[in-house]
């Protein structure tokens, strides 16, 4: 079985200058802030699924990390039936939660923002997910003569079905996760794994893998942020060649459009100790 597996990493740049004669300072244009709608809904299999989060941020000046929170919004989920779930903010932390959110397999549910007098909106399904059955461990010799430590984590898809996933992989040894996407295009109601390999797990780390279903929709706009990210990879002047664009539209203005996507699924994880 061969599984296509893509990771998605973050390029962290150290510029050490010594004995610099001259500072340049290069002027860019900055674009007007954009809406940053993180909504993923995610219903984690044996839990009740009734406390969710929605972040909202500002996208910020290309010389700064520092997120700036989108407070004071409206956040409305309402499903088929018209039953609304408001998500009320955390101070101003532009962090929004709901506690009775009720997530019902292939229900269909809509998102609506109202922020500076501009209202955004999505509509999408909750996906249910397959059970992880197993982990498999492996430790290989890579070219370099060093061991690299390989996990495998097993899933049945489903046959009735076309499905695909976000899978993510939890390193404490790595700063962010790690995702990837799959598809059962070529595996129709065979079991599937997903694959992770690193040279940085130790005997004894604790890795989460998870497995989400998802929507096709999703899955493509993953797996073309996945390719943005890894796109000239080790370039520290590289910038994204497109703006990806979601299926949050801005209703008020869509000129204006938001960044981010609003997605649902279940979710199955496991907590492996690496041997």
């Amino acid at each position: 079985m061969k599984t296509f597996f893509h990771y998605l990493a973050v390029l962290v740049l150290t510029i050490v200058t010594v004995g610099c004669e001259d500072v340049v300072d290069v002027d860019l244009n900055d674009e007007n802030p954009r809406l940053v709608i993180d909504a993923a809904i995610k219903w984690q299999k044996g839990t009740a699924g009734e406390t969710q989060s929605i972040r909202l941020s500002m996208t910020n000046n290309y010389y700064t990390n520092d997120v700036v929170p989108a407070s004071g919004a409206v956040v409305q989920i309402t499903n088929s039936t018209n039953t609304v779930f408001a998500f009320a903010e955390i101070g101003t932390t532009g962090e929004y939660v709901c506690t009775d959110f009720v997530p019902v397999i292939n229900e269909s549910y809509t998102l609506n923002v109202l922020y500076n007098g501009q209202t955004y909106a999505a509509t999408n399904t909750l996906y249910a997910t397959p059970e992880i059955l197993y982990v498999e461990q492996e430790t290989v010799t890579d070219v370099d003569g060093s061991d690299k430590i390989q996990l495998k984590w097993y899933f049945q898809d489903n046959g009735a079905e076309d499905n695909f996933y976000l899978l993510t992989v939890k390193n404490p040894n790595k700063v962010i996760p790690e995702y990837g996407t799959l598809s059962d295009e070529f595996f129709q109601g065979n079991p599937m794994f997903g694959f992770y390999s690193s040279g940085e797990t130790e005997s004894g780390t604790t890795i989460l893998l998870q497995v989400q279903g998802i929507s096709e929709q999703y899955y493509n706009y993953m797996n073309k942020l996945i390719a943005i990210a890894t796109t000239n990879a080790g370039n520290p002047f590289a910038t994204p060649p497109v703006t990806l664009r979601s299926n949050i539209i801005n209703q008020t203005n869509p000129a204006n459009y938001p960044l981010g996507y609003f997605s649902l699924g279940e979710t199955d994880l496991r907590n492996y100790l690496v041997q």
